[in-house]
């Protein structure tokens, strides 16, 4: 029986979204437990043989890797696997580890990002662009994007969008507003929506101008209400949370924006270049 074989590469770096506080929470420190292997040569040497063994299948696997140094990890037991916010998670309950990882199968394919591909796609058909606050031209690539008007990300992501368009690449924002993670997001978008010029409204508002006194209107408050039921169905628990082309994006990953921007840049046309007329020679009489 052929054996499949994976290698998980743990993820760190800067934080890119602001997380509720379900998405903070973090595991307890497992338990202290001695080790008998420890006190029992014959059972140490066992674990040495097999540790020797999948040092040796990983080279073997893995032929265009380097491999500096090699050891056992501080997992233990049976690896689970569950989504969260757009986000594929690994859970080993034994050790209580919570892994935040992309898995990849001997043949190179990233197996997490299959994973979160078709959680992606049952959590999409959830959404009605016809009720999302668009912004953006019409004819340009279309964004999903899940915001806060007081996470400094949404902010960094305006700004960001408002750069792009002016080097001539503009996006089509559909529009959801995430109300459960700061007290006043609520508020600040339900103005947003109540004015009478939404989209002046939303560029004034993530700029940092707040005005003194909110607007409110039964339809904006509906709107949020709508916009947080759809906020649980979709599993969104960061902001911002986009979707492109299908792919969810937690946080403001700028290189994933730039790969979508990419894919769906129009090709400069040629400039059409005039016949060059060539003069009659001249002899003068």
């Amino acid at each position: 029986m052929k054996r499949s074989t994976s290698v998980a590469v743990l993820l760190v770096g800067m934080a890119t979204a602001c997380l509720g506080s379900a998405a903070m929470a973090q595991s307890a420190p497992p338990p202290s437990s001695t080790s008998s292997a420890a006190a029992n040569p014959a059972e140490t040497r066992v674990l040495t043989l097999a540790a020797q063994e999948a040092e040796q299948r990983l080279h073997q696997t893995f032929t265009n890797l380097r491999f500096e140094d090699f050891g056992p990890a501080p997992i233990e037991g049976p690896i689970y696997q569950a989504s969260a916010g757009g986000r594929i998670l690994y859970y080993a309950p034994q050790s209580e580890h919570l892994l935040f990882a992309t898995v990849y199968d001997r043949n190179g394919v990233n197996v997490t990002a299959l994973a979160q591909s078709t959680q992606a796609g049952k959590r999409i058909s959830a959404i009605d662009p016809a009720k999302a606050l668009a912004l953006g031209p019409r004819d340009a690539p279309t964004v999903i994007e899940f915001t806060d008007p007081d996470c400094p990300y949404c902010r960094a992501l305006e700004r960001y969008w408002v750069t792009k368009a002016a080097e001539g690449k503009p996006v089509r924002r559909l529009i959801y507003f995430v109300s459960g993670i700061h007290s006043q997001a609520a508020a600040k978008a339900e103005h947003i929506l109540c004015s009478p010029d939404p989209a002046t409204a939303f560029k004034a508002m993530y700029d940092g101008a707040v005005p003194a006194t909110l607007a409110t209107c039964a339809k904006g408050h509906a709107k949020i209400a709508e916009d947080a039921a759809l906020v649980a169905k979709v599993g969104v628990s960061g902001t911002p949370t986009l979707i492109l082309d299908g792919k969810v994006i937690s946080g403001f990953q700028q290189s994933e924006i730039e790969t979508f921007l990419a894919a769906h840049a129009v090709p400069a046309v040629p400039a059409k270049t005039s016949p060059v007329a060539h003069a009659e020679p001249h002899h003068a009489p």
